[in-house]
């Protein structure tokens, strides 16, 4: 009984771990009004607050509408590192769209968001 305790312990433990290797200044951000056609963009930035180097596995938006860039090479501790997310504005109205991030050791990934409105250009 007590080697599962300990077991689990050391699960929980890795886990929390893994989650404290990295903190983002922000997950969302509010582009406000656009204009349509004008593409806008925001960095989210993160620190790798972990003993190891950092890695970006893979950032995917969840339509084709929005782009992450990511950094392809390694952030090493106490390094920040950004995440480029571009909205193309090519349609008018309210937008709110995600980015999934995924970092090699960590189970869960992250998720950014953006928002704002798209407007029509006056005439």
């Amino acid at each position: 009984m007590k080697k599962i305790f300990l077991l689990l312990f050391l699960f929980v433990s890795v886990a929390t771990f893994a989650q404290d290797a990295l903190k983002f200044n922000n997950t969302k951000h509010s582009f406000g009004k656009i204009k349509k056609g004008t593409p806008v963009s925001y960095i989210f930035s993160f620190l790798n607050t972990g003993s190891k180097p950092l890695v970006v596995e893979i950032a995917t938006a969840e339509c084709g509408c929005t782009t992450p860039e990511y950094p392809k090479q390694p952030i090493a501790k106490g390094k920040e590192g950004k995440i480029k997310v571009t909205y193309n504005a090519a349609l008018s109205g309210v937008f709110n769209k995600k980015v999934t991030v995924k970092f090699a050791n960590i189970d869960e990934p992250t998720i950014l968001s953006i928002e704002g409105e798209v407007l029509l250009p006056k005439n």
